[in-house]
């Protein structure tokens, strides 16, 4: 050992540690381990807050039940405020993909917080005769119960930021509902022409779609906030004071200001992931909405000469490095792979989440991983796609109308006026001579020009008939 050096010890035995970091052997040793992504737990730092939390309301409840003594509660749970607040970060420097069903992870939140109280109780680091990791901040709990517990929270507080951006691009979608109201268009099926609507009535879908899936990951989060806090090593609480789990519980939920209560069956909820792949789920459902919006925005500004052209979406960049004037749809083009990513994360979860074993899921890291790339992406989707796409986009009306004007798909709102056969023989007729379904229908005699103006008045076109 030199001065840039402490040594520390475990079961594998001792080991230099560098004098000047908070964490100790136990991450050492998992930063040797687990050189797999290059991202730390450290860049969540909602998973960083609420492990801390975690750790700040086991301190509390094993101080109120007498088994820590107030002097170390008071340096731990001034540690745990100080990492809630975001100092330490750095420290959580352990891979977010690790083996030993996050082991790695408590044991760098125990080792900092240890070392950060000691040097609040005017210690050095590492004096862990004083305030041991394991054996005071680390009382009453095993991984199985804080890792698990630290995710539902950690989650809790991330989807919070997709909600906001779920909300600002619904609402996005709803001022150009209202901006395209008024503007006549045929619809689609099978990409093919079918009938009119509006294109305020095509953008309103968007709003609404966003609106459905918001209520989703709420209910979604409902299911988080039952946690197995107390359960310990298998969900027998052994180790733990019959007092403690409800106590720590009703702690934590209070220091985070969230709702959350204890699982009714701490063994089951020890073992059990379905809560974090119904989540998985709902965001591959959101993605899967993201990805169609997208795709029917790319469709319906494709050309400009050779495509729909019915919307122009705002230019972000140049298009080609060969083809002067080429501009292309780059936000809804990142939205899709964004949602690719989703899927895909949400496969790894469902693969995580079936490979448990026993009283023990192991494979809790990746699940965590895969949820917090999922959130974090889809709602730096969201905002990228409001703000510097739907805010934007504007609709070629005069194409537009004119296209409603010559489409043999008039000839549907005209079947309760002049039957199924005349419509479908006004349809061919149109389609194959290029004249208007409103030409061909007032040469046959089909209808009288007043009666035909008011079946193809918009409200009527877009709506149900009234009595």
């Amino acid at each position: 050992m030199n001065a840039s050096t402490r040594i520390e010890h475990d079961l594998l035995g001792d080991r230099e540690v560098p004098a000047d970091v908070y964490w100790g052997i136990h991450t050492l040793r998992a930063i040797e381990n687990f050189p797999i992504t290059g991202r730390v737990i450290g860049s969540y730092p909602e998973l960083v807050q609420a492990i801390a939390l975690v750790k700040r309301a086991a301190a509390r409840a094993n101080q109120q039940l007498g088994h820590l003594d107030d002097r170390k509660a008071e340096a731990i749970v001034a540690a745990c405020e100080e990492i809630e607040a975001g100092k330490y970060h750095d420290q959580f420097v352990v891979d977010v993909i690790q083996g030993g069903a996050g082991t790695s992870t408590n044991m760098n939140a125990n080792e900092v917080i240890a070392n950060v109280a000691l040097e609040r109780l005017g210690l050095p680091r590492g004096e862990y005769g004083e305030l041991h990791p394991l054996n005071h901040v680390n009382m009453a709990q095993s991984t199985n119960d804080v890792y698990p517990t630290t995710l539902k929270l950690a989650i809790i507080f991330a989807i919070q930021d997709l909600l906001e951006a779920m909300g600002a691009l619904h609402n996005a979608f709803e001022a150009k509902a209202l901006e395209f109201s008024d503007v006549l268009k045929m619809g689609r099926t099978q990409l093919q022409d079918a009938v009119p609507m509006t294109l305020g009535q095509e953008f309103m879908t968007y709003a609404v779609m966003m609106g459905e899936d918001i209520s989703r990951l709420q209910e979604a989060i409902s299911l988080l906030q039952e946690v197995n806090l107390g359960a310990t090593a298998i969900g027998t609480g052994i180790n733990t004071d019959i007092r403690y789990s409800k106590l720590a519980t009703a702690l934590l939920s209070e220091f985070a200001g969230v709702r959350l209560v204890p699982a009714h069956n701490l063994i089951e909820a020890t073992q059990d992931t379905g809560s974090f792949v119904q989540l998985s789920g709902v965001l591959k459902r959101v993605a899967c909405k993201l990805s169609k919006v997208c795709n029917d925005l790319r469709l319906l500004s494709s050309g400009p000469q050779g495509g729909l052209n019915e919307i122009n979406l705002p230019e972000r960049a140049a298009g080609s490095s060969i083809m002067p004037g080429k501009v292309n749809p780059i936000i809804p083009e990142v939205v899709n792979q964004i949602a690719f990513e989703v899927i895909g994360n949400d496969v790894t979860i469902t693969m995580a989440s079936e490979g448990g074993q026993l009283q023990l899921n192991a494979f809790e890291p990746i699940i965590g991983h895969s949820l917090f790339k999922s959130i974090e992406h889809l709602a730096a989707g969201c905002r990228t796609l409001t703000e510097n796409c739907v805010k934007g986009i504007t609709a070629n009306r005069e194409l537009l109308a004119e296209r409603v004007r010559t489409s043999a798909g008039l000839a549907t709102a005209l079947n309760p006026h002049i039957g199924y056969q005349n419509a479908t023989a006004v349809a061919r007729e149109a389609l194959r001579s290029g004249r208007s379904v409103t030409d061909i229908v007032l040469e046959k005699g089909f209808m009288t020009a007043e009666h035909l103006e008011a079946a193809l008045r918009p409200a009527a076109l877009t709506a149900p008939r009234s009595h």
